[in-house]
């Protein structure tokens, strides 16, 4: 049995297809059943089979923060695939960030060990890599460094990781991946799925900042090539392509036949953004979309490098702007059926 957390999300509910389209026994923890329904809608995407397809998985209820209900997932596993995780840059929830982050895969790695589990796969995040050196992309072997600029996001990430390497030295065999921003489909109201439900109403601005990008298809298919790979104790950034934030939102805008943002928000326009998104916050007008650390995150220049994983599995990679073309075709098309 595989067991997968986080199957509800973006990356979990695009290994789940991939992992059930190889025929494997998977279990999947869910703690809302509802969510279901999201997972099927992404299967949807791939497969005209998809209600087979989602009836393959052994759903169980559990929660990677409750150590009773986890241990029970447990039960005949062999391979597992740790992918639940919070994202979040509001520094009010620093303590769900690290309880969900940090203890959650506490939880998971000592279930590893006890179990005797073949093998984990945990998805970190380029956020809990190194600092760039003398402008080079960020690789691998970047080594971290504590600094007052680090979201409480990037330091939950970091901290999570080092519980894998731990269980490590511990004995247990596992691979990290270590993805940029990655781009997929179904997800319209969070994280770069928002992107483009936002770019459909109409982008008037862009920063000036730079990142990483990749397909959620890439990140799946690589996490199941290295965990069938005899790679140990070894972590691999999953990066398609460096792009500016302008760039990306042209090239969505594009694929969007909308038009492109044309005006930078400088810092200014970014200070007075950040006020009233607290305001509306305080008074819970609106949930938080735009804080300090969104902001530092959206004005920086950060590469990083593939070549890791290109070199020691011969990755390919899909192109950025298939991807993109891809994701608002799928956008377009529940738009019209809505």
């Amino acid at each position: 049995m595989i067991l997968v957390t986080g199957g509800t999300g973006l990356v979990g509910s695009h290994l789940l297809y991939d992992l059930v389209k190889k025929d494997e026994p998977v279990r999947a923890i869910i703690r809302n059943r509802d969510k279901i329904e999201l997972v099927k809608k992404v299967f949807s995407y791939y497969s005209d089979d998809y209600e087979k397809l989602i009836q393959k998985i052994n759903w169980v209820q559990g929660d990677i923060l409750d150590l009773y209900s986890l241990e029970e997932s447990f039960s005949e596993v062999r391979k597992v695939y740790h992918c639940a995780a919070i994202v979040s840059f509001d520094g009010k929830d620093k303590n769900e960030l690290i309880n969900a982050n940090v203890q959650g895969t506490e939880n998971v790695v000592n279930l590893c060990l006890s179990n005797n589990i073949e093998k984990l796969c945990h998805v970190s995040s380029i956020a809990s890599l190194g600092g760039a050196l003398n402008g080079e992309p960020i690789d691998e072997n970047n080594k971290w460094t504590t600094s007052k600029n680090r979201s409480t996001y990037s330091v939950s990430k970091f901290k999570s990781e080092m519980e894998v390497w731990r269980g490590v030295q511990e004995g247990l065999n596992a691979v990290v991946v270590n993805p940029s921003v990655i781009l997929g489909p179904g997800f319209w109201n969070s994280g770069s799925g928002s992107l483009f439900s936002k770019a459909a109403k109409g982008l008037k601005y862009f920063t000036k900042g730079a990142t990483g990008f990749v397909d959620v298809r890439d990140v799946s298919e690589s996490m199941i090539e290295l965990m069938e790979s005899n790679f140990n104790a070894e972590r691999f950034i999953l990066n398609t392509d460096n792009l500016f934030y302008k760039d990306l939102f042209d090239k969505i805008a594009d694929s969007m036949n909308v038009a492109k943002p044309k005006k930078e928000a400088g810092s200014s326009l970014l200070k007075l953004a950040v006020f009233f998104d607290s305001i509306a916050g305080t008074l819970r007008i609106k949930k938080r979309e735009i804080t300090k650390e969104i902001i530092k995150s959206s004005t920086s220049v950060s590469k990083y490098s593939n070549e890791k994983i290109k070199k020691t599995i011969g990755k390919t990679f899909i192109p950025i702007d298939k991807s993109i073309g891809e994701i608002a075709e799928k956008f377009k098309n529940e738009l019209t059926m809505s």
